[in-house]
């Protein structure tokens, strides 16, 4: 899949010595180093392209994006993959719900997206890959855990299945048998009940006649009337279950083990923690294809609840953009919140950024042409060490506040380039 085009990002002063990234791991709840070695690898949870870009998703991304910036600075090469779930039971009901084909509108959102992103200064990933285009090794992957004795077959009705499917119908959905995991549960070290009722809110189907064990999820849906299905070869014409697609991806993409899972805070359970199990089953070595660490964003609400395409609460970044909102101060109006808080988006918040913004750029013209100061550098200090505090993107800002207050205090030209290639803000 195509992704959208990189933003540039100036080159710093390498510090003396580099501080390093620690990030908030949701499984130990304990700060640590995002990634120890050279290399950076992350996986970042893509959109279901349905109803694209609203604040929550806007908020996650800016997340990886600092988390991307501060290890390119500290001198890290950066491996990012991310996918997008281009066919999936909420974008197929989307379609049919307007009378749009579900590829074009998953073409449409798509692209949207890409257009956000853009504007919005985000990192792009290396390699961006769609559920579709998955599709083939994904297969593979199932038919090696059925092999393996970790997936089963659930019967499906012969009524249900797809003219195509008929002839095949004893091969029925394959599911993961958790069974075989025998570190399932040590991501979000929830409780069973807990893990039950999670399931069942977000996208699982605990009740399914057949099913081993109720948190059993689903590998490979076989072909339904209705519904886009693709060639499983040995598993019958079918499409990929939600977690196995991002397992998949990740693995083709960063290789067992990488150094951090990401996404919004609700992808804890059930979705993090099935894709990893799947990842752990499929690495060469086992118990060594989990995610080093997981790394969650705090969800946005809007009208007192979660904003979410379910409930319609939704603020768009395209329909923002288009009412006249810079980019930036939009950029900025998340970056006052911690990635991992959990708030409430209102009018104010992009008031107050649009207001820093114009603050931040009178102080770059206040000084344009002007002698550079005897030390330069506290700025970019500064930002440095809040983005390697857990991306503090709060502190980062009010060091830059600071400056604006007083702009002879350190370099225009370097305080501007600190700003663009760590926090994204162009001036």
């Amino acid at each position: 899949m195509r992704t959208w085009q990189a933003p540039d990002v100036p080159q710093l002063p390498r510090p003396a010595v580099a501080v390093p990234v620690r990030v908030h791991d949701s499984t130990t709840r304990e700060l640590v180093e995002a990634a120890p070695g050279p290399t950076a690898r992350l996986y970042v949870c893509g959109i279901t392209p349905y109803d694209a870009t609203h604040l929550g998703h806007a908020n996650t991304y800016l997340a990886f994006d600092l988390l991307q910036r501060a290890w390119l600075d500290a001198g890290k090469q950066v491996v990012h993959t991310s996918n997008v779930t281009d066919v999936d039971d909420p974008l197929l009901e989307r379609a049919a719900a307007t009378g749009v084909d579900w590829r074009d509108l998953a073409a449409e959102q798509t692209e949207l997206f890409r257009t956000d992103m853009t504007a919005l200064r985000m990192l792009p990933p290396a390699t961006w890959t769609g559920a579709v285009e998955s599709v083939p090794a994904v297969v593979e992957a199932v038919e090696r855990l059925l092999a393996a004795g970790a997936a089963y077959r659930v019967p499906v009705e012969a009524g249900e299945l797809a003219e195509e499917a008929q002839g095949t119908a004893d091969l029925g959905d394959v599911y993961a048998d958790l069974s075989a995991d025998a570190s399932f549960g040590q991501v979000s070290r929830l409780d069973e009940a807990t893990m039950a009722e999670l399931f069942a809110e977000r996208g699982g189907d605990p009740g399914r006649a057949g099913k081993k064990h109720p948190l059993d999820p689903l590998l490979w849906r076989r072909a339904r009337v209705g519904e886009p299905a693709w060639d499983g070869g040995t598993l019958g014409s079918g499409r990929p279950g939600w977690h196995i697609e991002c397992a998949v991806i990740a693995r083709d993409g960063l290789g067992l083990p990488f150094d951090v899972q990401g996404g919004g805070a609700d992808l804890l359970f059930p979705h993090h923690e099935m894709s990893t199990s799947h990842d752990r089953l499929l690495a060469p070595d086992g118990a060594h294809g989990a995610p080093r660490v997981h790394v969650h964003a705090g969800l946005v609400a809007y009208d007192g609840a979660k904003m979410s395409k379910s409930r319609g609460n939704l603020v768009l970044v395209s329909r923002l953009r288009e009412s006249g909102v810079d980019p930036m101060a939009l950029r900025l109006a998340l970056l006052a919140h911690h990635y991992r808080d959990e708030w409430e988006w209102t009018d104010a918040d992009l008031e107050s950024a649009a207001e820093r913004l114009a603050r931040w750029r009178a102080a770059v013209g206040q000084l344009a042409g002007a002698a550079p100061v005897a030390e330069p550098g506290a700025v970019l200090a500064g930002v440095r060490a809040a983005l390697a505090d857990d991306l503090d993107a709060p502190a980062a800002l009010a060091v830059v506040d600071a400056w604006a207050a007083d702009p002879a205090s350190d370099d225009t030209a370097l305080v501007t380039a600190a700003l663009d290639a760590l926090l994204g803000v162009r001036l």
